[in-house]
This record gives structure tokens, C-alpha cells and sequence, in this order.
């Protein structure tokens, strides 16, 4: 078999979503020709498709050193350091693919996603737009306009561009999942459910789990700001009770009032999301699931004591409600390092950071050493 036919061979399979088929005609092709930039530049695209993003890089790099001269190769190299969190490195390497073909759409629309990555946003939407122009009609375009405009806070126009994609390719997944998680943005929590559980049941090999529970973080995520907010005004105001005995009849006022606002934008967003986020809770990384059943529990614990300091005044009640706000705000933090865990490209950025620290701790003992001889 040509590397030729290879190359047709192990596209095809890929492009059927059979990846380890795929990666298997890719190797074997490389076994005759294992300097052939095109045949790297496709390992690199299916090893990104099976999520293995730190060999999907090798490939990439391996491609670009066999042809520094293929767009291709730099433009996916660039894809790989995207997902592993390395965005600067992502726009150099985009822009040389846009510098070897600057006619060719899908670079300029590599270079808008890299650029996102960076929050370049002004940059990432006009080489979208570039991108767009020279494949009007382009799907991948239209969805990766949509891409950057959300990140840049335009959701109407992202909106508008991603209907505009569906009307192209109307059973394209990910152009419906970003409809779902723009009305999600905008607290249109039914439709976003509903849309979220239709790409769900048409990929059952791979629910986005995380985005079905959006209700249940996103809830905890507007409460505990508004707690910390709340809480400390509360807190204030009973200070303030110390010279002017009226403060702690507001601060009773305002607790009442928090714990009515916390509770009732809980259940504006959780009953009309239904079962699903918590059918789904279950299943998240464990890290995340734990944070996120811990937070809601403290949230609790915390409307309790507002409404306990509303009934008896009881001022420590009201301490004790704003004490919570920073324990909700370590169990973001542990519920995003659970996220991050479980991504293959952020876990490999995290373990990239956690080997260049033992380096430096390595690099530094010795130093310290010998200055110390």
C-alpha cells in the first residue's frame, strides 16, 4: 500500500468516526514512508479525535519538522496547543499556517480559535470573518464566527451565526449543543435542557455530562455571589447597630429579602430543568460530584441561618451565613480542578506546570547547594 492510499484509506475511516481503525492505516502507512508530512499531519488530527492531545502535539511537531513548509501541519500542530491550554504557542503557529496559505479559510479559521484561546477576541473575530469570506457556505466558518462571538459576550450574534450553520447542516451536533448553551446563557433553562438531552440522545457514547448540569452549577455559582454580597451588607448594618439602633432592623429586612432572592433564583432555574441535572450528578467526576453536592448543602445551611437571624435577630446567625460565602467559593475552585482533571488537554497542562515546578524546586536545591559549598 502507497502512502497514497494510505492516507485516502485512513481518512476515510476517520472521517466515519472510526478512529483506532484509522490511527492503525495511519501507522501502517507511516511504517513505508515515516517521513511523509501528510501522514503525520493526519495521525496528529485522529489522535486529537481520540483525545490523546499530548501524542496528537507529537505528530504535529514530527509533521511540521518533515515539512515546515505544509500550512496543514501548522495549522493542526496549532489545534493540539490549543487544547493543552498553550495559546501563545497556538497563535505563532497558526499564523504561520496563514502566512504559508493566507487563501486558505480553514488557517484563518484555525488562527480565530487560537486567537480565542488568548482572548484576542477583537483579532480571533476578524480572522473569523476572513475566514468566513473565502468559504461563505462553510459550516466549520459559520460555527467557529458563532465560537469566537460568544467568547467575545455578542450571543446574538453568535446566535445568529449558528442558525445560519444549521440551515447549512441542520443534524450538525455541535452547532445544536451551542444553541442549547446559549440559551442556557440566557436563563432559558427549558429549551437549553431539552436541546441538551436531544445531542445527548443522538451521541449516546459520549453525553456531554458536564453541560447537562449546568442547572446545579450555575444555580451555585450565582448563589454564592449573591451570598457574599448579601451577607456582608447584612454584617454591615449590624456593625453599624452599634451607633444607630435602627441598622439592625434592616439587617433583619435585608436577610430576609437575600434569603427570598437566593431561594427563589434556585428555583427558577432548578424546577424548570426537571430531573435531568440531577440524573447526571451522579455520573460527573468525582471531584466535581462531591463539590457540587457540598455546595448545595451549604447553601442551605446558609439560607437556614438567614432566615434564623430574621426570626430571632440572633446576629451570629447572620456571621455565620457570610462565613459560608468563601467555603462556597473553595468548592468552585475544587469543582473547576475536577473539571480540568477530567479533560484530557487541561490535565495535561496541569501536569505540565506540576513537572516545569519540579524542575525549578530540582534546579533550585542544586543552586543553593552549591553556592552554599
Amino acid at each position: 500500500m502507497t502512502a497514497d492510499d494510505a492516507y485516502r484509506r485512513a481518512q476515510r475511516l476517520a472521517e466515519a468516526g472510526r478512529y483506532e481503525e484509522a490511527e492503525r492505516a495511519t501507522r501502517e502507512g507511516l511504517a513505508g514512508a515515516p517521513g511523509d508530512a501528510r501522514l503525520l499531519t493526519l495521525l496528529a488530527w485522529v489522535l486529537r479525535l481520540r483525545r490523546d492531545y499530548a501524542a496528537a502535539l507529537a505528530a504535529g511537531d514530527h509533521a511540521v519538522a518533515a515539512a515546515p513548509h505544509l500550512a496543514d501541519a501548522h495549522a493542526e500542530r496549532a489545534e493540539s496547543l490549543i487544547v493543552l491550554l498553550r495559546s501563545a504557542e497556538a497563535v505563532a503557529a497558526a499564523e504561520e499556517a496563514v502566512r504559508l496559505a493566507p487563501v486558505d479559510a480553514s488557517a484563518h479559521l484555525v488562527l480565530a480559535r487560537a486567537l480565542t484561546a488568548a482572548r484576542a477576541h477583537d483579532r480571533a473575530r476578524a480572522a473569523a470573518a476572513h475566514g468566513l469570506a473565502l468559504d461563505p457556505r462553510s459550516v466549520d466558518g459559520l460555527l467557529t464566527v458563532a465560537d469566537v462571538e460568544r467568547q467575545a459576550g455578542r450571543r446574538d450574534a453568535a446566535l445568529a451565526a449558528t442558525h445560519a450553520a444549521l440551515a447549512i447542516d441542520p443534524a450538525n451536533s455541535y452547532g445544536r449543543w451551542l444553541i442549547a448553551v446559549l440559551d442556557a446563557e440566557r436563563l432559558r433553562v427549558r429549551r437549553s435542557m431539552r436541546g441538551l438531552r436531544d445531542v445527548a440522545r443522538d451521541n449516546p457514547a459520549a453525553p456531554d455530562l458536564i453541560a447537562m448540569t449546568w442547572p446545579i452549577r450555575g444555580v451555585l455559582s450565582g448563589l454564592r455571589r449573591g451570598l457574599a454580597v448579601g451577607a456582608t451588607l447584612v454584617c454591615v448594618l449590624l456593625i453599624a447597630g452599634h451607633w444607630w439602633p435602627q441598622a439592625g432592623g434592616f439587617a433583619r429586612i435585608v436577610s430576609a429579602v437575600l434569603a427570598a432572592v437566593l431561594t427563589g433564583f434556585a428555583a427558577r432555574v432548578l424546577l424548570p430543568a426537571g430531573r435531568l441535572p440531577w440524573r447526571c450528578l451522579p455520573l460527573l467526576p468525582a471531584l466535581m460530584r462531591r463539590a457540587a453536592v457540598a455546595g448545595l448543602v451549604t447553601v442551605a445551611v446558609a439560607v437556614a441561618l438567614l432566615v434564623v437571624h430574621v426570626a430571632t435577630g440572633w446576629a451570629v446567625a447572620a456571621v455565620l451565613a457570610l462565613a459560608l460565602a468563601p467555603v462556597l467559593w473553595a468548592y468552585s475552585m475544587i469543582e473547576a480542578l475536577g473539571a480540568g482533571l477530567d479533560d484530557p488537554g487541561a490535565r495535561q497542562a496541569l501536569l505540565g506546570v506540576f513537572d516545569e515546578f519540579r524542575d525549578w524546586w530540582t534546579t533550585t536545591k542544586r543552586d543553593l547547594r552549591d553556592a552554599w559549598k
